[in-house]
């Protein structure tokens, strides 16, 4: 004989309850570290390589802009690592034209850094100190660019209420930077930094990075655009991307001091 079940609608309306409140308690106990760790990953590491157009616009205090950068930049992932191979190539101004920073980013230790400067011929080993010099005249500083590993940085969690969570990072060497500690907001839905504030000893801020606007392109939500404003004289930089490819099969070979010195044709086209 078949049996006969009552529903219960405040039964099914406790259910629903405790299962939010224990997805949102699970949302709560994600750690510093994780967010920090998947929002650099959602920002920097999205496919295994990538290849993107980026201009980059230099602007005074007034908002005018007063110079612009064009770049190729690739990017090629190590399996199963932090490690990651990035290959910039200036296409504008002519002043610039066919210089080529190139960075082998090493999770333990600092990067290895190139600059090849084509108006001397000279390819030059960059120090680990220059990671925080300015990249091309830009708000940008070369480390900027590949981005800062997490585990560089003690983090703790100063809010997570609202769409964002707050995570503040303090660095475990402070040789060599210019700020003291960071506040990164991160989106509580895409899990990317939507901003990250630099702030002096003093707590005086230095500078803001901000995400200004992201696309879902070939199923990675993918940062288009984004600006680094330096607080203290108002001059900011913008830097936006087109021709975003994954997955493109970028060659190990780019990535190389022996290459650096010739034009990446292929990827130009």
């Amino acid at each position: 004989m078949n049996k006969i079940y009552n529903f219960n609608p405040l039964l099914l309306l406790v259910s629903i309850y405790i299962m939010s409140s224990s997805m949102s308690v699970m949302a709560q106990q994600l750690s510093a570290d994780d967010i920090m760790n998947e929002a650099y990953r959602n920002f920097k590491y999205q496919g295994d390589d990538r290849s993107v157009m980026a201009n980059m616009a230099l602007k005074n205090k007034n908002g005018k802009v007063i110079m612009e950068r064009e770049l190729l930049v690739l990017r090629k992932n190590e399996e199963g690592s932090l490690s990651q191979k990035w290959y910039t190539h200036f296409l504008k101004p002519a002043d610039l034209r066919k210089m080529v920073f190139l960075s082998i980013k090493n999770p333990e230790e600092d990067d290895d850094r190139w600059l090849f400067l084509p108006s001397l011929d000279l390819v030059k080993r960059l120090a680990g100190s220059d990671k925080r010099s300015s990249f091309a005249g830009s708000q940008f500083v070369y480390e900027d660019i590949t981005g800062r590993i997490p585990n560089l940085d003690n983090h703790s969690l100063s809010e997570s209420s609202g769409e964002s969570y707050v995570v503040t990072s303090t660095p475990k060497n402070s040789k060599s930077l210019e700020f003291a500690y960071y506040k990164t907001y991160v989106d509580k839905e895409s899990m990317l930094p939507s901003q990250q504030v630099f702030y002096s000893s003093n707590d005086k801020v230095l500078k803001t990075f901000k995400i200004e606007k992201t696309e879902v392109i070939q199923g990675f939500n993918t940062v288009t655009s984004f600006s680094m404003t330096d607080n203290e004289t108002g001059e900011s930089t913008y830097t936006t991307y087109s021709n975003i490819k994954y997955n493109v099969g970028v060659e190990d070979k780019i990535f190389t001091e022996s290459y650096i010195k010739r034009s990446p044709r292929k990827w130009l086209k």
